[in-house]
């Protein structure tokens, strides 16, 4: 890449994280630049992500973005994305998290996962993502993004470290080799009243399959997925918007529930 486009990237990035700074909507980068790649748009993504870990950020792990097909048709895109999981992204089930201090939230349950060993490597299957992980949870993700109204590509998302603001853990509870995660069915409330459901194959057939996109990702850069890091699969339902005043509610047959209060 020419200096041109190194600055580029610094530039976008410094706009991005001033944009969420300022709670100032952008417009989304593919407006002004409709040729932005994927690679372009992570190499945004990481030095967004530089600039907050030299702020004292700490990386936990990582999340697979528009893993189903219910995503996939609200935001348009036809593929997955990811983004890195931040320390102060983090909250316990339970916690109160203010809507004033976020742009444009909407909220996703997913199946997560707490790995015990490593994961890399371009040739993974589903059995080896099911060996590397220790604990399984449920999440609520809060997505939000910078960008105007939501109107936004793939590449747009993935620069905006795919839209991850925060992310509520469940207890996280040992994997069970008899529980079939994919079967394992999700149910979100609002306030008591149910609002979405889904089952664990929707993000790819299986939730352990965003692990191994992940891994193979990541394996091109000549890294992976490690041990300790926590892995969010994807949303198994289509995104809601996450309003103030309201008690979000996640809950499955065999994990233990997730729970936000929004103010």
């Amino acid at each position: 890449m020419d200096e041109r486009g190194v600055h580029w990237i610094t530039d976008t990035a410094t706009a991005l994280l001033e944009a969420e700074r300022e709670r100032i909507p952008m417009a989304a980068l593919t407006v002004h630049k409709p040729g932005l790649t994927l690679d372009d748009a992570y190499q945004v993504q990481a030095a967004a992500v530089a600039r907050r870990i030299e702020g004292g950020a700490r990386v936990v792990g990582h999340k697979a973005g528009v893993t189903s097909k219910a995503m996939q048709q609200q935001m348009s895109v036809d593929e997955p994305d990811s983004g890195v999981l931040l320390d102060d992204m983090l909250l316990r089930s339970g916690s109160s998290l203010a809507r004033s201090a976020l742009m444009q939230p909407r909220v996703e349950a997913e199946i997560g996962f707490l790995l015990g060993s490593d994961l890399a490597g371009p040739n993974l299957g589903v059995e080896s993502a099911r060996a590397a992980v220790e604990k399984v949870f449920l999440a609520l993700e809060v997505i939000d993004t910078r960008f105007t109204d939501w109107r936004i590509t793939v590449a747009d998302s993935i620069a905006d470290n795919a839209s991850c603001a925060r992310v509520v853990t469940g207890p996280m509870v040992p994997l069970d080799a008899d529980i079939d995660l994919a079967a394992e069915p999700l149910v979100v409330s609002v306030d008591g009243t149910a609002v979405a459901t889904g089952e664990g194959r929707a993000v790819l057939g299986d939730p352990f399959q965003p692990l191994v996109w992940l891994a193979q990702r990541l394996s091109r850069f000549r890294t992976g997925l490690r041990a300790g890091e926590l892995v969010l699969a994807g949303a198994v339902h289509a995104s809601l918007p996450l309003e103030a005043g309201t008690t979000v509610h996640a809950r499955a047959l065999h994990l233990p529930p997730v729970e936000l209060h929004v103010l």
